[in-house]
Parts: C-alpha cells; structure tokens; sequence
C-alpha cells in the first residue's frame, strides 16, 4: 500500500491527489487554483488592452509628425513669394490633411479606435470579481477634431497662411497632451499586467505547497520501500 501511495505521488507529481488524501489542503488549493485561472484569464485581456493603447499612442506620435510637416510647408510656402509655389504648397497640405485622416482612422486594433473621428472607449477589468476597472476614453484626432482646415485661398496672402499654422499649433498642443493621457493610461495598464502576473506565479505557488510531492524524497522512499 505504502509502495503503491509513492508511486502514485510520483506520477501524478502530487501527495494530495483527492480530499481523501487531506480534504483541507485539496480545497484550499483548489481555491488558489481557480483564482489564478479566472486571473489568467483577465490578464490576456489586458495584454490586449496595452496592445490597444499603444496602437493608438503610436498613432498620435504619426500624427504629430504629420501636423509639424504640414506646419513645415505653411512656414516655406509664407516666405515665398511666388503665387504658384504657394498653390502648390497648398495642394501638398491638402494632401497631408487627408493622410492625417486616413492615421487617425487606421490607428485601431482588434476592431477599437480611440483617435477617429467618433472614438470608441476601452474598459479593462483588473479583478476577478470586476470591482477594478479602468476606462480609456477615444479622443478624436482627426483633421475636424483638430480643427485642421484646407488651405485657404490656395495660401494666395499671408493672412490665410497664419490660419493655417495658428491652427496647427493648436492641433499640436492637443495632441501632445492626448498623447500624454493615453501614454500615462497605457504605463497603469502594464502595471497591472505585471502585477496580475505576479499574483498568478504566487496562487499558483501557494496551491502547490499544499499539493505538490516532493519528488526527490518520494523517489528515496520508493527505493526504501522495495528494498
């Protein structure tokens, strides 16, 4: 009997293998166990939750590139003076703009958008018991949200060029500062996708103090037993 109990604990790598064997420590552990796997679970949805505000973090660094181009261009086409220079400077900004909108409407990841035209929000739930959440709140930032307008009048005088770039400087400070809520929002994210990890790796740790065999010390009394 005792040779068979060893062998089994060998096996199955586990000295308490039903109640029967020790009814406290099975359902203590099975308690961690199920704890770590419903967390397992949250925490491949907030995997794709740092996945998802990145994307839109990197979509608002191509964006704010996008806008210092286009602010390039205003700023080359005022200090010259030849109207048709400036007619095509302006077509090249009306490009840009369209670019801009196709960014901020590519920049989407498993079907959530948080920078379009009308954003999505993304809610990511921390516990088991959902009682911790986080919301990410879209911004929109595209060329309308931005206020980012045609160029006006083919930029033929000054004054419509000064539009233009008194508009980009402030699309540029709202994207900075969207890119530094959704930055500090993705930094929350995966923290607590670290953490989550940590706390799987000790449930997980914690069930098999209670359970686990000691596999070198079964194997010398297997060896004492059928000598």
């Amino acid at each position: 009997a005792a040779i068979n109990r060893t062998q089994e604990r060998l096996a199955t790598g586990l000295k308490v293998n039903s109640a029967v064997d020790n009814s406290v420590a099975f359902f203590d552990a099975a308690t961690l166990t199920g704890r770590a796997t419903a967390l397992q679970l949250l925490k491949d949805d907030i995997d794709q939750a740092v996945s998802s505000v990145q994307s839109a973090v990197d979509g608002i660094e191509a964006i704010e590139d996008i806008v210092e181009q286009m602010k390039g261009l205003a700023l080359s086409a005022k200090s010259d003076s030849s109207s048709t220079n400036r007619s095509k400077a302006a077509v090249q900004f009306n490009d840009l703009k369209s670019q801009l909108d196709n960014l901020a409407n590519d920049s989407s990841f498993k079907g959530t958008n948080l920078l379009k035209g009308s954003p999505g929000n993304l809610k990511i739930t921390f516990s088991e018991d959902g009682s911790s959440t986080l919301t990410v709140s879209g911004v929109a930032s595209d060329a309308s949200a931005l206020s980012i307008t045609t160029a006006a009048a083919d930029w033929a005088a000054d004054t419509n060029v000064d539009f233009a770039v008194n508009d980009l400087d402030s699309a540029l400070t709202t994207l900075r500062s969207t890119a530094l809520t959704l930055g500090s929002n993705a930094s929350v994210i995966a923290l607590r996708l670290d953490f989550a990890d940590t706390l799987i790796t000790a449930l997980q740790e914690g069930a098999g103090k209670l359970v686990n065999a000691d596999l070198n010390a079964e194997s010398a009394n297997l060896l004492t037993l059928q000598t």
